[in-house]
């Protein structure tokens, strides 16, 4: 049985990073969300307060509007809450110099979460291939 604040980070996931819905996304930041590590992410080190998630929010799906993140596994350790998963998306706007191609880009990291007593989201601690996204984009391109 998953834990209220596995359950929260789920629903988050599928309805902010999996649907898009930009509004769903203030019910579960607090008011200062923080990507503490993050490779290659344009906001990473940045505090941003849900106006700022959610444009960030646009930015990042706008090259991958049908991305869908497939939780692999959940653990829970104190305020935080650690998953892995996978990506997969249609290229279908440009990004990084690259035009959109329609095709399949597909990628898996692990992301630690922090919550606050309130259980809002508090930021996040991430690993991705980003390079693996690159190359995918590269070779469509070659």
């Amino acid at each position: 049985m998953p834990t209220h604040r596995e359950a929260l980070l789920a629903d988050f996931l599928d309805s902010v990073w999996n649907r898009g819905e930009a509004s769903a996304a203030r019910r579960y930041l607090a008011a200062r969300y923080t990507i503490w590590h993050d490779p290659g992410d344009p906001w990473e080190g940045q505090t941003l307060d849900p106006a700022g998630f959610c444009d960030r929010l646009a930015q990042s799906r706008a090259p991958f509007p049908d991305q869908r993140f497939e939780v692999r596994h959940m653990a829970v350790a104190g305020d935080q809450v650690m998953i892995t998963w996978h990506w997969c998306a249609t290229h279908q706007g440009e990004v990084a110099g690259f035009p959109p191609t329609g095709r399949e880009i597909r990628t898996s990291g692990a992301t630690v979460y922090g919550f606050d007593a309130e259980n809002r989201l508090t930021g996040h601690w991430q690993v991705t291939d980003r390079l693996g996204i690159f190359q995918q984009l590269a070779a469509q391109h070659g």
